[in-house]
């Protein structure tokens, strides 16, 4: 059997989950439908519940190669942390590089860097603790979204749409660690972008049946719809793709990733953020783009862990 089929040639991986981030509820469970998915494949999947428990690992030489399902900053492994300690110890680990990673896991950088290119994203403030934020949504023009500049899964996020809610706004961001984030409120449809490798899955529209596609629409409502591919006209959908996959690339991202854009009214395409560990749950939307060009969950956990083979610390 040639390596990419036989599941021994990964030898021993390590499926990292869960952690310490606000987001490690939904890592658990991404993580436990990839471990069950290698398992079906016969590859020897060990599960690895945060960054501690990896490193004794590493340190026992208990694994070859780590499929990364961590979510989230701070204890996430979406920070760069978990894939320098990869890279110093040698070992391959799946999805974006130690750059790619903090680059992508800071709201505010990854602007800065799309905006150096001339690509497409809303207008932001940096907000500092003592910042005049009233100020700063006079600046930006009402409606707003105020979020922590380093959180995933739409944890601390309000749309304001008068100035009297900016105080509330400001103070559950201001729970999570590191700056915030306040940016013009497009108004339009939600969509995401899968990346697998060198090519942009098709996009996804997101309807909830709320006003917002939020935390419970996210990982707990049954009514959320997903429209896939999310745009009817060919070209349109392939300029969402294409500016999808530039903004990962320009991040210094790889391997797998999850891109999240609006579009307004007029047809414009609006950069949000890059997920580079998207999630695997039953609700997630990159299994939904792979089942889109007919592949199965399994097949998808397959292809991504099979992207250590090739470099990434070997």
């Amino acid at each position: 059997m040639s390596a990419h089929n036989d599941p021994r040639a990964f030898g021993r991986v390590a499926v990292l989950m869960g952690g310490t981030s606000s987001e490690r509820e939904v890592s658990l469970n991404s993580g436990s439908n990839v471990l069950h998915a290698l398992r079906a494949r016969g590859v020897n999947a060990i599960a690895v519940d945060g960054v501690p428990a990896l490193l004794a690992g590493l340190q026992r030489g208990a694994y070859d190669r780590v499929f990364n399902v961590l979510h989230g900053n701070k204890g996430g492994g979406e920070d760069g942390v978990v894939q320098g300690l990869l890279e110093a110890f040698a070992i391959p680990v799946t999805g974006s590089p130690l750059l790619g990673t903090a680059l992508a896991m800071d709201k505010i950088r990854s602007k800065q860097v799309w905006l150096a290119l001339g690509l497409p994203t809303p207008r932001y403030a940096r907000l500092s603790p003592g910042d005049d934020v009233c100020a700063a949504a006079e600046q930006l023009g009402l409606p707003v979204i105020v979020k922590p500049a380093c959180e995933g899964s739409s944890v601390g996020i309000t749309r304001v749409f008068a100035l009297d809610d900016l105080e509330q706004a400001v103070a559950l961001a201001a729970r999570y660690p590191g700056e915030l984030l306040m940016e013009q409120l497009v108004v339009g449809g939600e969509y995401t972008v899968g990346i697998l490798g060198d090519s942009a899955l098709p996009s996804i529209r997101i309807v909830p049946s709320g006003a917002y596609y939020d935390y419970h629409a996210k990982y707990l409502a049954e009514d959320t719809r997903y429209l896939c591919p999310g745009l009817d006209d060919p070209g349109a959908e392939a300029q969402m793709r294409a500016l999808a996959l530039n903004a990962f690339e320009a991040l210094g991202c790889g391997g797998w990733g999850r891109v999240d854009v609006m579009r307004d009214a007029a047809g414009n395409n609006w950069l949000l953020e890059v997920n580079t560990a998207p999630g695997m749950t039953s609700h997630s939307l990159l299994p939904k783009a792979a089942q889109a060009i007919g592949m199965d969950f399994d097949t998808l956990c397959w292809r991504i862990l099979e992207q250590t083979l090739s470099g990434g610390g070997q």
